[in-house]
């Protein structure tokens, strides 16, 4: 059976290639749901025009049904709420 842990271990591999921290420390997931060989993942990008946001799509479909046990993956990609990136990624981004 698959496990969140497992997803959340392939996110981390996923990097935003503007700002190369990977799309689970930044927060652009917000949600997992695993149903049987189905995930579902909802997420966001760092501005609802991020010219790498197709791209990030992509790579979670492909990275995430390559885990044992996987067979399909469906991405929503939302904007609200709006990305806020936290304090630790505000300090590395120099935000703060």
């Amino acid at each position: 059976m698959v496990t969140r842990e497992q997803i959340i271990e392939v996110l981390q591999t996923i990097e935003d290639p503007e700002i190369f921290l990977d799309i689970w420390f930044l927060g652009l997931v917000y949600n997992i749901e695993i149903d049987g060989s189905t995930v579902n993942i909802e997420m966001t990008f760092t501005t609802p025009a991020c010219p790498a946001g197709p791209m990030l799509v992509d790579q979670v479909r492909q990275k995430v049904s390559e885990i044992e046990g996987v067979e399909n993956v469906e991405v929503k990609v939302v904007f609200d709420p709006p990305w806020q990136p936290s304090d630790e990624v505000k300090g590395m981004l120099g935000m703060l």
